[in-house]
């Protein structure tokens, strides 16, 4: 079984609406589809499960406005993280890439990762020979960029595996700086700096980060 990594760009008309307001705005730092299912006789029911960390007001006051959402539930983790659960009438700009993925004996584990400028990027594992037919079935308004190919195996994910892209990117900032030093020669200040974000911000990516890694680590020498 093979696993395919690709990053997609889709030209905003084709974004949802959460989408583009993420691009738009600060409120969110970071979000991720964790889950979802099509339901109904057309399957045009969308629910999906979204981690989102950011502002959770703007966010939400955005959920309400959303015309193909039908009903939505937001429960919060702490001051700049929550999770969404979301029902939503599947959009025909969503069906024009989807469609792709139909016919194709593939499957996309999660999550599938949102960044601040509309990409998102995900794991597609199947047959190898089912990726380019993918990748040729995508709309060309679709910009798509391999990033690995190879043998499926989460046994032997790093470490770091379960961190995100701005927890990894604290992280890389945190050793630059010298903040896991001993003694400890940069401080949240100097990461928060590099990364634009509020001191809170860092320190609470780097908490997160820290009790993923260490939680991997005891697990792995625990077996």
């Amino acid at each position: 079984m093979k696993y395919l990594d690709i990053r997609l760009r889709q030209p905003e008309w084709m974004m949802h609406p959460m989408q583009v307001f993420a691009k738009r705005s600060d409120a969110v730092e970071y979000e991720e589809l964790q889950a979802w299912n099509l339901i109904g006789s057309q399957l045009n029911v969308e629910y999906e499960l979204f981690y989102v960390e950011g502002d959770r007001q703007p966010y939400e006051a955005k959920l309400d406005s959303v015309d193909s959402i039908r009903w939505y539930d937001l429960t919060p983790i702490d001051d700049g993280a929550f999770y969404v659960y979301v029902c939503q009438q599947r959009r025909e700009e969503d069906v024009v890439w989807q469609e792709a993925f139909a016919a194709l004996d593939l499957l996309v584990v999660p999550p599938v990762v949102y960044d601040d400028s509309g990409e998102f990027s995900m794991t597609v594992v199947g047959e190898g020979e089912e990726f380019q037919t993918l990748l040729e079935g995508l709309p060309e308004d679709i910009d798509v960029t391999v990033e690995t190919v190879g043998e499926y195996d989460r046994r032997h994910v790093p470490v770091a595996g379960d961190l995100t892209d701005r927890q990894l990117a604290a992280v890389s900032t945190a050793v630059e700086v010298g903040y896991y030093e001993v003694p400890r020669e940069g401080s949240v200040e100097e990461v928060a700096a590099r990364l634009d974000c509020a001191a809170s911000t860092a320190s609470k990516l780097l908490q997160r980060a820290e009790a993923s890694v260490l939680s991997r680590v005891v697990d792995y020498h625990g077996r």
